[in-house]
């Protein structure tokens, strides 16, 4: 390893001109972050500006930050110190910090206790929340896991028990609650087993839907097209979620010799892998927020709570090199038996693949993931978004309408089988208005009625 592979901001290394011995909480909090979460290298010998300056006596440095963080660090981390010796005759100290598997590892000293995690290129104090996910992860447990206040015999599983039915080919007997972790010998529901009951009791595993009208949410004179909240079972939420956004999306065709091209706005694989891994793999201690799927013209956005479990960003990582973490490991196994995910991990790869499978793919159009400290994103482009020509013509036409026919497209567009009735109900125009509105749309091609009055639909044409 050569150090100026080294230089640079990064997570998982820091680096320190000299080895502080009146402050020595400026560095020892960062031995405290890479224990707590992915590891890193602490470099000693380097300033703030990428100067390699090098250590005037290493023995004695070695020795001080040794006992310092036997003082100070507790448990006691497992660390390598290494010297490296530069073409120029510098000498660095390398420290060595594995993730710890005792976690929380905390620093003590100055009258405090404190826990630290990295965060990008930081060392930062951790939460309340993540230190309950540090001593989690130092009992080798998680929230999934843990024991709910519920009782199995309160609350139904037939969504859970149909999927199994119908992907195994066999009923799901009692004994498979108890050895799949959704509950004890005793029956007291672990809070994977809430979460998979039909009526799912944590009432913060919700699922938001909008479809925006535009390209952000100030749509102008319609902010939504369509919305929808979700609750229940986790499986609820992914049937619900994959509902909504089929109903969303258009499917344009081109014919070939002996068929058609289906070239659908969004990769339905892609969208259900980009759901799964946002319903098994979200921080569920964080209460008060939900998963999210935002629809733009341009662009799908799924969001859930809690960054990556290993305190790195998703947006330095390399998708098909990034080891299988699992957050909720019994959801992860229950979901893998009921065929919606594999144990190996490879969800974010197929997102990427499925999408470049597709056959309006164009380069440019690829996933993009991005995460922080509390939340992971994932943006699907819509494949048939054009911002072209022929966008600036359909704004050419749509400035020649009034704003009555441009509100009765966006609603007959989000909901073509809505009556008459209902359309007054939500705008307050009178009937009258409405009916000269649609009578003028269909006369100039933008509007057609499908089916009859009482079970038809209308078609709204861009």
């Amino acid at each position: 390893m050569k150090i100026t592979d080294l230089l640079g901001e990064a997570t998982e290394y820091d680096k320190k001109q000299a080895v502080e011995r009146k402050k020595v909480k400026s560095w020892l909090k960062s031995i405290s972050a890479f224990a707590n979460t992915a590891g890193g290298i602490l470099i000693f010998g380097i300033t703030n500006d990428e100067e390699i300056v090098g250590l005037e006596d290493i023995k004695s440095d070695s020795e001080f930050i040794s006992q310092k963080i036997k003082e100070r660090i507790s448990p006691f981390p497992e660390v390598v110190m290494k010297l490296h010796k530069t073409e120029e005759g510098k000498e660095l100290l390398l420290l060595h910090v594995p993730a710890g598997a005792e976690t929380p590892y905390y620093y003590i000293g100055d009258g405090v206790t404190e826990a630290y995690i990295r965060i990008g290129n930081e060392s930062v104090i951790t939460d309340v929340i993540e230190l309950k996910r540090l001593v989690m992860r130092g009992r080798n447990s998680s929230y999934d896991s843990l024991m709910s206040p519920y009782n199995y015999e309160d609350f139904s599983f037939s969504k859970l028990r149909e999927r199994y039915k119908s992907w195994a080919g066999s009923s799901m007997t009692e004994k498979c609650f108890e050895s799949f972790g959704i509950r004890d010998a005793q029956g007291h529901l672990t809070n994977a087993g809430a979460l998979l009951a039909d009526d799912a009791p944590i009432r913060w595993s919700r699922l938001f839907c909008t479809r925006w009208n535009g390209l952000d949410k100030s749509g102008g004179q319609i902010d939504a097209l369509d919305s929808a909240e979700y609750t229940g079972s986790l499986i609820i939420l992914l049937n619900e979620g994959m509902s909504f956004v089929k109903r969303n999306m258009k499917i344009i065709w081109k014919k070939i010799p002996d068929s058609r091209i289906e070239m659908p706005d969004y990769c339905e694989r892609s969208v259900f892998e980009a759901l799964v891994n946002a319903l098994i793999h979200r921080d569920y201690l964080i209460n008060g927020s939900e998963v999210h799927i935002d629809i733009f013209d341009d662009r799908l956005v799924i969001y859930s709570p809690g960054g990556m479990p290993d305190g790195t960003q998703i947006q330095e990582r390399d998708i098909d090199d990034i080891p299988s973490t699992r957050r909720n490991p019994i959801l992860a196994d229950v979901f893998a038996r009921l065929g919606y995910m594999e144990r190996q991990g490879s969800g974010l790869s197929k997102i990427c693949t499925a999408y470049e499978s597709a056959a309006n793919y164009q380069p440019g159009m690829e996933p993009t993931f991005h995460s922080n400290r509390v939340e992971f994103t994932v943006k699907l482009p819509n494949l048939n978004f054009k911002a072209s020509s022929d966008e600036a013509l359909d704004e050419a036409l749509n400035e020649a309408l009034t704003e009555n026919q441009k509100l009765l497209l966006d609603i007959l567009r989000a909901n073509p089988t809505i009556t008459q009735r209902e359309i007054i109900e939500y705008t307050s125009l009178s009937r009258s208005t409405i009916q000269r509105a649609i009578k003028e749309l269909s006369k100039i091609g933008r509007l057609e009625r499908i089916g009859s009055k009482k079970i038809g639909s209308w078609v709204v044409k861009d």
